[in-house]
Order: structure tokens, then sequence, then C-alpha cells
């Protein structure tokens, strides 16, 4: 992404968020489905920014169901969009997510459904072949996603969707203001799930700076808090407004994340949200891909005009600044 003169990168990618207001009109009445109820801080600032999205542009959401609760039968008015949160889970890494994307879209067949900016990852092409008939029996599918690759491959597969290329939704917190001061060098916030690589490994041998992943960030309290909104929400009919609960929950958690990054001058990453939240706090970091490549791809089409963000050019070991811009 090559950046306008005097004004910054970050400003860009989040003006450039303005674009789905065209399917979501100003004023719109809508429901939020699919939203994250765990511990994942990325999805956390996912959700943040969609919330900010939400307000800035005047949309009013009716209500708001997670994959732990959205009911078998729900009647949702012609007149009210339905909006799928977004992210990294579009595929068959994920299928819990997946499925409820597919039966929201078999089972509204005369809504509107938009998608939230999603990476596109399938292992298997018969899955993606799958998907793709279900998509394609829907005449008005609105989906975003969050890199050229992900973009391809969706032009490719879904024939009847509108396809949209769009930076993370997580952009429209910027900027986060923060007040600390920082007193430590380095951040290593490092995956430790299924996405992991062997570069990665190799800088952790190198045993440089502090280590936290998502899972880490969070407290035993805190985890213990987490894992008991998700019972109540799962369980369902619960007397306390759970969703609400979950909400402001969220932000102290969200919080919390910009706190820890507040205190360091730099941060090493790879997690895509790890990078997100560092460059919407105007931070000094470099970003490691992961298994499959989601973190480059981002990289190369979104911030790498952003001039605090490095990308660790795999398996060289240093960091690089100079991918080729692959949209303006």
């Amino acid at each position: 992404m090559q950046s306008t003169p005097n004004i910054h990168p970050m400003d860009v990618l989040k003006n450039k968020l303005g674009q789905i207001s065209d399917v979501i009109p100003p004023g719109s009445n809508i429901y939020y489905i699919d939203i994250p109820v765990h511990s994942n801080g990325g999805d956390l600032l996912i959700m943040k920014g969609t919330e900010a999205f939400f307000k800035d542009y005047n949309i009013r959401v009716h209500a708001r169901y997670s994959v732990l609760d959205f009911p078998d039968s729900l009647i949702i008015p012609k007149d009210h969009i339905i909006v799928l949160h977004g992210g990294g889970n579009f595929g068959d890494l994920y299928p819990a997510h997946q499925k409820l994307r597919e039966k929201i879209i078999a089972s509204y067949p005369h809504h509107r459904i938009v998608m939230l900016p999603q990476t596109i990852f399938y292992k298997k092409e018969s899955e993606f072949d799958r998907t793709a008939q279900i998509f394609n029996g829907h005449k008005d599918i609105h989906l975003y996603v969050r890199d050229t690759l992900s973009y391809r491959a969706a032009t490719e597969k879904f024939h009847r969707c509108s396809v949209y290329l769009s930076p993370d939704m997580a952009h429209q917190l910027w900027p986060i203001r923060h007040k600390d001061s920082p007193d430590k060098e380095l951040l290593c916030f490092f995956r430790t799930d299924i996405e992991k690589t062997a570069e990665q490994e190799k800088l952790e041998s190198a045993g440089r700076g502090d280590y936290l992943d998502w899972a880490s960030l969070y407290n035993r309290v805190e985890q213990k808090s987490i894992n008991l909104i998700v019972r109540m929400i799962k369980k369902g009919g619960a007397p306390l407004p759970m969703q609400a609960i979950w909400g402001r929950y969220t932000d102290y958690l969200v919080d919390k994340a910009v706190k820890r990054f507040s205190g360091y001058r730099n941060v090493q990453t790879s997690r895509l949200h790890g990078h997100i939240l560092s460059c919407l706090m105007d931070k000094p970091n470099t970003l490691l891909d992961n298994s499959y490549g989601k973190n480059s791809n981002y990289y190369h089409t979104w911030t790498s005009g952003i001039g605090s963000a490095q990308l660790i050019v795999k398996n060289e070991g240093k960091a690089a600044n100079s991918g080729a811009s692959q949209i303006s």
C-alpha cells in the first residue's frame, strides 16, 4: 500500500473501511453474528473495531450472536441486514465458524448478508467447492477479504457474490493513544498454536525479549472469568445480560493488551493482530509469517507503507520493508 503525502498510512486504511457503508448504509438495522467469545485478543480487536464502525456510521445493532448461542431457528426481519464477523476463520481450519456461516446463508436466502473482512484458507479444494456451491445459491452476498490471494480465490469460486478487498476491521480503532512510557526493549508476541512456523522457533531459541501470546497475556482469574462467561452464553437463559457483560469485559481485556504493548519499545510478532495493534499504537514492530502466509499477504496488501512496520523475510531471518505494493 502506498501512502498519500501528508496523510498517515493508518488514516488511509481507516478511511478505506468506509466502503463498507455502501452495502451497510448509515442508519441500517443489522444482526451482528459470529462475534468472538473466547480469549483470542485479535478477534476481540476486530470486534471492537467493528463496533466502533457501527457507531461511527450510525448502524443500529438489533442483536448479537456467537457460534455458541445462535439459535436453531431465528426470525430476522426482511429489512435487517445480516452482518458476519470478520477475521481469519474462513475455510476448513475452524469448522464451527464456517458451518455457522454456511447455515446463515442457506437459512436466509432473501436477506442481504455481509461478511466483514476475512482471510480465506482451505486445506482441501473439495471443501472450498462445497462452500462455493452454498454461496452461489444466494443472490445478495457481499464478501470482504483482507488480502489479494483471498480476493483472487473468492472471485474465482463465488460467481454470484460481490467480493471486495478491504483492510481488517480493527483499523477503525486508529489511533490508540496510550500514556505509559516503555521501560522494556522487546516484546516477542508469538503464536503457540497450529499456525506457528519453524522460522518462529529459530527466533525463540535466541532467547531475546519477553514472550507472550494471547493465552498467556491473561492471568488465571481472567481466564476463569472468560470460561465462565463462555459457559453461561452457551447454556443460555441466564438472568443476567451476558452479551452486555461480555462487551464490557472485553473492553477490559483489550485495554490490558494495549497497556502491556505500551511497556515495550519494540514488538516482534507472528500474530497478525500483534502487528495491527502495534500499528494502531504507532509502535515499531516486525512481523513474522504464520503457517500459510496470512501475515505476509496482509503486510504486502496493506501495511508495507507504514514506516514503523517491517516484515521478516522467510528463511532469511532479517527484516525487510520493501514489500511490493499490491494495492494503492
